[in-house]
């Protein structure tokens, strides 16, 4: 069979259909939040229109009250069956983009858009490579259901919503990290840390050359911000030679940076490099370095004790140990932090959010236990959590082995078995992974400006997942490989 064949057939439906799906504003927007459309009215059109183009397929469609859907191939008289599991929401568009982001465009052979690449352009792929496998009447064993999640972006509460109403499937794949193939997880912790408020009375704060009215920094938890802006207040003198200091700073750090007089304060803002959440070793916080600048200040109390444990805790070091927490292991490889929200105003709430990634060895009770520790004294507590288990899938697998043996014969290269950082679909099945959609050698553009995939790459991993859905709708599974939702 020559799968990229069969894929390069359908390129300019495959792209017409992917422009109409990327031109969809599909961030999550509670404001817009109504019955059946419970992450937004963006993400409910977005997965009304996959669905509607799964009916056109001849699929089995089912809308679960809006928080996912799928699209089901359905020869077996089974209902058993295999997942392939995609997310159509996508993260907010920020920075300054060559083209508008939700404007699809193609430039020398690669298609820029929002969600290119995470993960409207993977779940494109395997829809047209699940309809490859029904069009050309391929045999199964097994069904195959594409799984269309709501929420990946943020609390996963579609595959919550999912796992309540649907049985589990036997295994799965999702398109949403690298080839060849990504069998485990860090776990994440996802964590506000709250300042609570002193006293801070006028006297205390009239001895202090600045007042701080406000630092805002990034706006995604799992983004490194590219932004930060603090606005500070003061006498007229000491804001001009701030001013000239702060611009001293920007150009010693070589840093993006600007003061701005506004209504008898100083705007200092601090532009940095944006990042997945992930790898925060690939950005530069804006956050972190402006905080690292207003640690040198003469700041009211609270302001104080809020820009020293960011900065004590945080800058220049992504791998927790000033909290404490830094391990590794060779499987999942090392913990890394990302703070991507911060906030500081006065008689609002001021906090900042902690993105943690850790590896199989570590667990969540002894690394929130020593955040907690560290941020007590500082006159911080650590709100309520959310969180997620590292996840492995063993590498003897019958399904780890076929995807191996179908990557390396379709691409010609060696099938390595990856870890990850980030948090797929994959950990939230028995005997899930991640595979592609990017490929060895492709720097990532997800969750960053101008987002975008290579088309020749996208028909590529098209022609990829259409084999390795055939082969996985085929493959024989023991009692013992098959089990049910994981806790």
């Amino acid at each position: 069979m020559d799968w990229n064949m069969e894929a390069e057939k359908r390129k300019d439906r495959l792209l017409a259909d992917l422009f109409a799906l990327l031109r969809i504003n599909s961030v999550k927007d509670l404001a817009s939040s109504e019955p059946g459309k419970p992450m937004g009215k963006g993400i409910a059109e977005a997965l009304d229109y996959m669905l509607e183009l799964g009916e056109s397929a001849g699929f089995r469609t089912r809308n679960l009250q809006g928080y996912a859907g799928y699209a089901e191939y359905a020869p077996s008289e089974s209902d058993d069956y295999v997942a392939v599991l995609c997310h159509l929401d996508v993260v907010p568009a920020s920075g300054e983009w060559t083209t508008p982001p939700y404007e699809p465009e193609i430039r020398d052979g690669k298609l820029y858009a929002r969600g290119a690449i995470d993960d409207k352009g993977p779940a494109m792929a395997a829809f047209y490579a699940l309809k490859i496998v029904k069009e050309l009447g391929l045999p199964a064993k097994h069904n195959v259901r594409l799984i269309l999640g709501t929420d990946e972006e943020h609390a996963c509460d579609c595959m919550t919503m999912y796992r309540k109403l649907e049985k589990p499937p036997l295994c799965g794949f999702t398109p949403d990290a690298d080839f060849p193939i990504v069998r485990a997880e860090k776990g994440q912790i996802n964590v506000k840390i709250i300042l609570e408020a002193g006293e801070d009375s006028a006297a205390q704060s009239s001895r202090c050359e600045f007042y701080l009215k406000s630092f805002i920094g990034g706006g995604t938890a799992n983004m490194v911000p590219e932004k930060a802006e603090a606005i500070v207040q003061g006498e007229a003198a000491s804001l001009e030679a701030l001013a000239v200091v702060f611009g001293t700073y920007c150009k010693e750090k070589g840093l993006a940076g600007r003061a701005d007089r506004e209504d008898g304060a100083l705007a200092l803002k601090l532009a940095g490099v944006s990042a997945h959440g992930m790898e925060p070793q690939l950005g530069r916080n804006a956050a972190l370095e402006l905080l690292h600048f207003l640690r040198r200040l003469s700041l009211q109390p609270d302001a104080e004790r809020y820009v020293a444990c960011v900065n004590d805790h945080l800058h220049g070091d992504c791998l927790g140990h000033a909290f404490g927490v830094a391990m590794s292991d060779d499987v999942t490889g090392a913990l890394t932090i990302n703070t991507g929200i911060l906030q500081y105003i006065p008689g609002e709430e001021s906090f900042f959010h902690l993105n943690l990634r850790y590896p199989a060895c570590g667990t969540s009770s002894f690394i929130l236990e020593n955040i907690s520790k560290r941020v007590e004294s500082y006159g911080f507590h650590v709100d309520t959590p959310i969180l997620k288990d590292p996840h492995h899938v063993p590498d003897e697998h019958p399904m780890i082995r076929m995807l191996q043996r179908v990557y390396e014969e379709e691409t010609g290269l060696p099938p390595t078995l990856l870890s990850t950082g980030g948090g797929t679909y994959g950990a939230l099945i028995p005997n899930g992974v991640a595979f592609g959609m990017e490929f060895p050698g492709t720097k990532s553009t997800a969750h960053q400006r101008d987002e975008h995939v290579e088309i020749e790459q996208l028909l590529q991993a098209t022609a990829i997942y259409a084999r390795a859905i055939y082969e996985l709708a085929n493959l024989d599974f023991d009692a013992s490989e098959v089990g049910g939702w994981k806790a």
